[in-house]
């Protein structure tokens, strides 16, 4: 990896730690389908209170199977292929301009050390996360 790109990922890796960001890629969506499913089965087989009670079981159901799931963010972005880690430095390297640094330290002093640049910086992470990768984002523990 670019020692570049490698700063970039680096950077994002120590925001998304320091914010504690946990990621689950694929699993919410299996979640919401179990959830849907049991409320759709539920009122074709009971009706309008049918739907309550398999609406009630399925969300029940779709957070036990989506539990535990969620990988911290980091650890999401060291194992991203090539292109799309070329992707995220881009996107991140729009929001820094012209910014110049020697190295990763550096770098993150002059981030952290801005409020608005480091939240601009978490934006285009947290959009990358979302849209790119169609992860959910969940904050802490």
């Amino acid at each position: 990896m670019a020692p570049r790109m490698d700063d970039i990922m680096r950077l994002c890796c120590d925001i998304s730690a320091n914010q504690q960001m946990k990621v689950a890629i694929q699993h919410s969506t299996r979640g919401a389908m179990v959830a849907g499913g049991t409320a759709f089965l539920g009122g074709l087989l009971g009706g309008p209170a049918g739907i309550a009670v398999g609406g009630a079981v399925g969300g029940v159901l779709g957070a036990w199977l989506t539990s535990g799931q969620f990988k911290p963010l980091p650890q999401i972005l060291m194992e991203l292929p090539p292109n799309q880690q070329q992707k995220l430095y881009s996107d991140i390297m729009a929001v820094l301009g012209n910014l110049d640094w020697t190295d990763m330290a550096q770098l993150a002093a002059l981030v952290m050390g801005n409020a608005t640049l480091q939240q601009q910086v978490t934006a285009a992470l947290l959009s990358y996360i979302t849209m790119e990768l169609r992860a959910e984002v969940r904050y802490g523990d």
